[in-house]
């Protein structure tokens, strides 16, 4: 059976390759955007790692005043943390949660480097967003006068730098220069949002000195825009024609997660149009070919051949050219696990190659079966009287 479905659709190549083409461009469609959501998926099923809600973000713009910046931001925070509306309350550098911003740098141990994510922040930081510790401690004020620089990096990184080894006391080299000493270890701190990778994190303390315009404000559940008002107006009567924002993290992660899933639904409505269009010819193409075949119909069936043989014949066809589309298509998809492009993990690839392919399958049978149902139902002898 096998050998004669072969032999037929080598004799009409030609009308079949175009199929052959169709399938394999639907499939190569399918897996990239099936590759997509396996990424974007995967990383929404690992836990954020930090608490967002009821968390505020302060935005301060200096416009251009330079004088004794570090005594007002201490002045800020005095005041910021003296409501009773504020639980905690914490100075970070730009990249806050959910933001567009990023800072990057490279660490390295014992000739290993890795690239992360790099955090400016104070010692309340890990009390705001509620960010637990695997490992050690959050640095502490009495730490900025320490011979290193204390720091506190993510499970991530601590995989990459040091494997099995405990982190903990051991210096790490930033661009082969500056030294920090690792004082604790946090889980997970995924700062753009459930669908986005768990990338190394490193977080440096802030020095009282220093100036960073952005501050975190976990708030009491229920505290109302009065307060952001309040706010705003004793902190501009602190500073001189200072610019002062105040955004909410639950907002900030709706918009991140906008970025994400729109892009995957725009794909999505493409690779269904592009499916749809293969699978409407699909059907015209079945039709045409029962209609050209019909003499062949009836004689199988004048020769003993049931409706449900005929109906096999047509599906076996069908698909057996998606088994040649899929082979092409498995030949640069299998690429992708093998060479880690994008640094994917495997499984992530194995699972799009996977559901693409069953796919393909249930689209050819819904779209063959209807025809060679038709097929099967044409009565030998009209068929021979036609021919």
């Amino acid at each position: 059976m096998l050998r004669h479905l072969f032999k037929l659709i080598w004799n009409k190549k030609g009308a079949h390759s175009l199929l052959i083409i169709e399938i394999w461009a639907s499939f190569m469609v399918l897996f990239g955007v099936l590759s997509l959501i396996a990424y974007n998926l995967n990383n929404y099923l690992e836990p954020i790692g930090f608490e967002y809600k009821d968390v505020w973000v302060l935005d301060l713009s200096t416009n251009q005043d330079t004088v004794n910046l570090p005594e007002k931001s201490q002045r800020i925070m005095q005041r910021i943390i003296s409501y009773p509306e504020v639980l905690s309350a914490t100075r970070t550098s730009g990249n806050t949660p959910f933001s567009a911003n990023q800072m990057s740098n490279s660490s390295s141990y014992n000739k290993v480097s890795v690239s992360h994510d790099f955090y400016v922040t104070d010692e309340d930081f890990s009390k705001t967003l509620d960010l637990p510790l695997r490992k050690g401690r959050w640095y502490e004020e009495s730490d900025i006068s320490a011979k290193f620089i204390p720091i506190v990096i993510n499970k991530k990184m601590e995989d990459k730098l040091f494997a099995n080894e405990n982190p903990l006391g051991k210096l790490i080299k930033e661009n082969d220069t500056l030294s920090y000493k690792i004082v604790g270890v946090v889980d997970k701190y995924k700062a753009k949002g459930e669908f986005m990778a768990d990338n190394p994190a490193l977080f440096k303390m802030i020095k009282k000195e220093d100036w960073d315009r952005n501050v975190l404000i976990k708030v009491k559940p229920g505290t109302d825009a009065n307060f952001e008002a309040r706010l705003v107006k004793d902190i501009a009567a602190m500073t001189d024609q200072w610019g002062i924002e105040v955004s909410y993290l639950t907002e900030s992660r709706k918009n991140r997660q906008n970025l994400t899933v729109i892009p995957v639904v725009i794909f999505l409505v493409i690779c269904g149009f592009l499916l749809t269009n293969v699978a409407l010819g699909l059907f015209g193409i079945l039709n045409l070919n029962i209609a050209k075949r019909k003499n062949e119909i009836g004689l199988r069936r004048a020769m003993g051949a049931t409706e449900g043989n005929v109906t096999k014949q047509f599906l076996g066809e069908i698909w057996v050219l998606a088994t040649f589309s899929l082979i092409i298509g498995l030949v640069f998809a299998i690429q992708f696990p093998l060479m880690h492009v994008f640094d994917l993990n495997s499984e992530i690839y194995i699972t799009a190659i996977l559901v693409s392919i069953a796919v393909i399958y249930i689209i050819v049978t819904l779209c063959a079966w209807l025809p060679s149902r038709q097929a099967s139902l044409i009565h030998p002898a009209l068929a021979l009287h036609e021919d």
